[in-house]
């Protein structure tokens, strides 16, 4: 079994050993096992089947999917974090995990105890067993003692699902691999037994239209939405007419490059995401919808507000620290900084 990688964080520590991953992969069968994972992760996937079948499809989403999986994961994680500074999981259960790349994200997010206390108890749950043997055999190598110790238990992801009490669950990539009853279900299970949940999904209408179904029974079942949304009222976009959604920069690896035909060393994982806790949290008085538009002069702001409202912020030169902090920031970011910026 190889050694921990250690000092690494979890984020360089996981492309570390996917990078060893893909040195192994037949490009061949790693190309067209992609290819059958992107139709299915685009909305043809079966709901009376798991997704990852055999070794050769979980190297390949490993490979392909878990970066951006991570990278989106972490960045939900992060603005829950920024919700409820104060707060870390007791425990965390990842329901769908696959190969982990939630609970790797959530240890890149809250480190192990710096005191030698024990490491919270991880729990993934997934009914693919080639995913949990790779997740384990990835998990063997993280530099976490969450993450080394964590459980990969395989069950079906159903209206059937039990899921033991605990402090954080997330629920990442795998509504979309459900049926409606069972959405529901696992969403009712995840609230049932957490303090906080989180729900991420692919940045697209239908994924967007998945998370609001469950922002909706997140809510209904007493939660208080902390990120992205500033308030837990009804979200002010009109259906159908656009989206929610951010985007999380991602490193290729080569095998992106090879599937895709592509030159750029990155690429950007838009998805959608709901954390929501079930005592008060600290949101933002406003959420970055949109890009900024950064024009001579002023930089323009898309907000969501905690009133419930679309807006449009413009912040002008003129403005000083608040135009130099708005220059700063990115999609998806709180506004105006919780700290107010530096004269």
């Amino acid at each position: 079994m190889h050694a921990p990688l250690s000092p690494q964080a979890p984020a360089e520590a996981l492309r570390a050993t996917l990078a060893e991953l893909v040195d192994g992969l037949p490009p061949r069968q790693a190309a067209q096992a992609t290819a059958r994972l992107i139709a299915n992760y685009r909305g043809a996937t079966p709901t009376d089947a798991p997704v990852l079948r055999d070794r050769s499809d979980v190297v390949a989403y490993a490979a392909y999917r878990m970066p951006a999986t991570f990278e989106a994961d972490r960045a939900a994680l992060g603005a829950l974090a920024d919700a409820v500074p104060q707060w870390t999981p007791s425990g965390h259960t990842d329901i769908g995990g696959g190969t982990g790349a939630a609970v790797w994200a959530a240890a890149d997010i809250w480190p192990d105890p710096a005191d030698g206390a024990a490491p919270r108890p991880v729990t993934v749950l997934d009914w693919a067993e080639p995913a949990l043997a790779l997740g384990r055999e990835l998990a063997a190598r993280a530099p976490s003692a969450a993450l080394r110790d964590a459980r990969w238990r395989r069950a079906r992801i159903d209206a059937a699902l039990d899921v033991p009490p605990t402090g954080l669950v997330t629920v990442s990539y795998v509504l979309g691999e459900l049926t409606p009853a069972d959405r529901a279900a696992v969403v009712d299970a995840a609230a049932g037994a957490a303090e906080v949940v989180a729900v991420v999904e692919p940045g697209t209408p239908d994924g967007y239209r998945r998370i609001i179904e469950a922002r909706d029974r997140l809510v209904a079942a007493g939660f208080h939405i902390a990120a992205p949304c500033p308030h837990s009222a009804a979200c002010p976009i009109e259906e159908g007419t656009d989206w929610c959604h951010f985007a999380a920069r991602v490193s290729r690896s080569s095998l992106h490059r090879q599937v895709k035909g592509a030159s750029l060393a990155w690429e950007d994982e838009k998805f959608s995401y709901v954390a929501a806790t079930r005592f008060r949290p600290g949101p933002a008085t406003a959420r970055v919808v949109r890009r900024p538009q950064t024009r001579k002069g002023q930089v323009l702001l898309d907000l969501c507000r905690d009133t419930g409202e679309l807006s449009r912020e413009t912040v002008t030169k003129r403005q000083g620290p608040l135009y130099r902090a708005a220059r700063d920031t990115a999609w998806g970011d709180p506004w105006p900084p919780r700290e107010d910026p530096a004269p």
